[in-house]
């Protein structure tokens, strides 16, 4: 049985991107990819984007533009049937996470964590998920209910934690990254 999978959301409309943020060319490989390869490097089999299918395992919104939390609960609902216990949820717009980002995550006792001030990633128990939740539900809301930790951000990845919704906040994560 898997103990971890891992939901990608990747339904929003990209709109202040003005292109598929999820298609986007981060350093030859798309964000979707990256994102991918970074829940596999943490243990996350399998990997699911939530909201449009690159390619991956697929869980489609209930309805179109249903909002993240459908996302997160229809990618559960895939996770729970592939025998998985946990979930970490990433942001498909986040592709230049490293694993050590996610670090204060993993060491948070269950029922899981996200980041104060940050809805996303999260990692959590799939038990947690409220049975009622709703896909009009800010992810805020999804996070209290499931009781989850919220450690501090470290504030050297807050940037990549945030991830990038511009062309201007790719451009200054791709900068960001070369320097590394």
């Amino acid at each position: 049985m898997a103990e971890l999978g891992a939901i990608i959301l990747a339904g929003g409309g990209s709109r202040r991107m003005g292109r598929d943020k999820a298609a986007q060319d981060w350093g030859g490989v798309r964000a979707v990819d990256r994102v991918a390869a970074l829940a596999r490097a943490l243990g996350a089999d399998p990997v699911v984007t939530a909201g449009r299918d690159y390619g991956l395992a697929f869980a489609p919104d209930p309805r179109p533009g249903a909002g993240p939390v459908a996302g997160v609960m229809a990618g559960a609902a895939m996770l729970k049937a592939a025998g998985c216990r946990r979930a970490l949820v990433l942001a498909v717009d986040a592709p230049t996470l490293r694993p050590a980002d996610l670090d204060p995550l993993f060491a948070a006792a269950a029922p899981g964590a996200a980041f104060e001030s940050l809805h996303l990633p999260m990692l959590l128990d799939l038990a947690v998920l409220p049975s009622d939740a709703r896909d009009d539900w800010p992810l805020a809301l999804l996070v209290e209910r499931a009781g989850l930790a919220r450690p501090t951000c470290p504030d050297a990845a807050r940037s990549r934690l945030r991830g990038a919704n511009t062309p201007e906040e790719m451009a200054r994560l791709l900068r960001g990254e070369a320097d590394a």
